[in-house]
Formats: structure tokens, C-alpha cells, sequence
């Protein structure tokens, strides 16, 4: 997605070999426009889907997670990773490790928002290593649901998250796709 590449090059700033930090739009700063425009994206690569659930992680999947639930006109649930006095029981839960916070968080959903009846787009802000979308991938299947593909605002294709999910024959589509961080900037892998 041109729009997308664009702005990651113009406000994208590149920590180390692997990191890509995108806070003045996406996860600190979040760009409305941009966000509708990265909704209706999603909308038009899963629209031919009988999508009823929108899942993501706090807090950066938020965002984009919303703006494709406004385009499918269904409900957007989040996985929530601090514990809290209102969400303790009838919980799915997963084991999530950070890769940029180099953590590990157990995530939650309360069972009432999910469960067989629904037909699941997963949507991210990051996909690396996938241990974020493992873990909401194992949550639909503790709620048998049924996961229609997972969409990613940006994956960085030189880390294993994409090979993961190819393997297990899941429908993924990310809007911008980085091969590599090259002297500080960021190279995109040419779409075939």
C-alpha cells in the first residue's frame, strides 16, 4: 500500500537492525486519516468473508483494528494484557512474548465476546516474529471460532512470523511489507 509505504519512509524511524519505530502515526500518535485508509484495505482484501469479530492485541492493534471494524460493520474485541477487577473469570487466555518490549504478557478475552458462532479477522499493527498473532490464533481456538486470515499493517518478512503462519496455511495480508533496514532506512519487498 503505497499510502502506507510512503508515510513509513517520511515518519518512520529505523532503531537497530530490527526495530521500526512508527509513534508519530500508528502507536503513540495514531493518524485518523491514515487509519481509515488502512480500514478500508483490510475491508477490500477480506471483503468475499462473512467477517462478525475483528481481534487484536492492546494497545497498538487497536487503531487499525477499529478503522477495519468501521469499514465490516462488526464489533472489534481486544485482547487485554493487564489484569483488571472487571475481567477475572470465564477468561481465554495466551501466553504472548514482546519482542520489542522483551516480555512476556498473558492476554485475555472474556468469553462472552467469542465464541463458535463467529467468524474471526485478526488484525495487528506489527507481524515479526508472530508470537501475537499465536497467541490470538490459540484464543479462537480455545472459543472454536473460526479465523477467516489475519491482516498486518507491517511485516517485517526477514523475521520468522510470516513463515509461521504460511506453514499453517493462513490467509495473511499486510499492507506494507519490509525486507530489511539498510544504513538507517527502510527497504520494502517489491509485490509480485
Amino acid at each position: 500500500m503505497k499510502l502506507l509505504e510512503d508515510r513509513i519512509e517520511r515518519d518512520g524511524q529505523v532503531l537497530g537492525e530490527d526495530v521500526l519505530k512508527v509513534d508519530n502515526f500508528l502507536n503513540h500518535q495514531i493518524d485518523p486519516d491514515l487509519m481509515t485508509a488502512l480500514g478500508a484495505e483490510f475491508y477490500a482484501r477480506f471483503k468475499d468473508t462473512k467477517i462478525t469479530k475483528i481481534l487484536t492485541v492492546e494497545s497498538s492493534g487497536i487503531a487499525p483494528a477499529l478503522a477495519a471494524g468501521m469499514q465490516f460493520h462488526v464489533p472489534v474485541v481486544f485482547a487485554r494484557k493487564h489484569k483488571s477487577l472487571t475481567l477475572k473469570d470465564d477468561l481465554y487466555t495466551a501466553e504472548v512474548y514482546s519482542f520489542t518490549k522483551k516480555t512476556a504478557n498473558m492476554i485475555a478475552i472474556a468469553q462472552k465476546f467469542l465464541g463458535p458462532a463467529d467468524t474471526v479477522l485478526i488484525v495487528d499493527d506489527f507481524l515479526a516474529n508472530g508470537q501475537a498473532v499465536e497467541g490470538l490464533i490459540d484464543i479462537i481456538g480455545q472459543a472454536d471460532a473460526t479465523l477467516a486470515g489475519v491482516g498486518i499493517v507491517i511485516e517485517k518478512t526477514f523475521q520468522k512470523g510470516r513463515k509461521l503462519l504460511d506453514d499453517r496455511h493462513i490467509h495473511v495480508e499486510s499492507l506494507a511489507r519490509i525486507a530489511a533496514f539498510e544504513n538507517g532506512h527502510v527497504v520494502f519487498e517489491q509485490e509480485d
